[in-house]
């Protein structure tokens, strides 16, 4: 069975919404043969990793950039993982009060450098989530989960 390791760090109620909404499109229907694995980042390790077959990666946005959590993490398992799952797919999705550039940005540079794909654009939120923000994680765990059942 494929694995998908959905990494977060959910710190208001803002992102539970969006990690439950993530988590409701992997369970989507037609969607088999996934294990999903749900680790807050700061007790993700490279074991995680190393098992996993896809990624879904949710983080605020703090000061403009990646929270010191998932920062951990990427640091945690960046040289344990570095070349140990090329093309692996993987989602982001970042919430922030007013700007999420610089968190996505930087975790795409760290994560370019893994070596895994992209199989759906980033779904950045600034503020309350809305209707359609949640539609839209939903559609990024689905999208994800299917790619890595095959």
């Amino acid at each position: 069975m494929a694995v998908l390791l959905v990494v977060h760090h959910t710190t208001s109620p803002s992102l539970q919404a969006l990690l439950e909404a993530v988590l409701d499109g992997t369970r989507a229907e037609g969607v088999e043969g996934v294990d999903v694995r749900v680790r807050p980042a700061l007790s993700a390790t490279a074991v995680d990793v190393l098992e996993a077959d896809g990624f879904l990666l949710g983080t605020p946005a703090n000061i403009g950039y990646l929270s010191g959590a998932m920062k951990h993490f990427f640091d945690g398992i960046y040289y344990p993982t570095l070349t140990a799952k090329p093309g692996a797919p993987y989602g982001l999705y970042v919430h922030g009060n007013n700007d999420t550039e610089g968190a996505v940005r930087a975790a795409e540079s760290i994560i370019k450098a893994l070596g895994w794909e992209r199989v759906h654009a980033p779904v950045t939120i600034i503020g309350s989530p809305s209707k359609e923000d949640l539609e839209a994680c939903w559609d990024l765990g689905a999208t994800v989960a299917a790619t890595v059942a095959g």
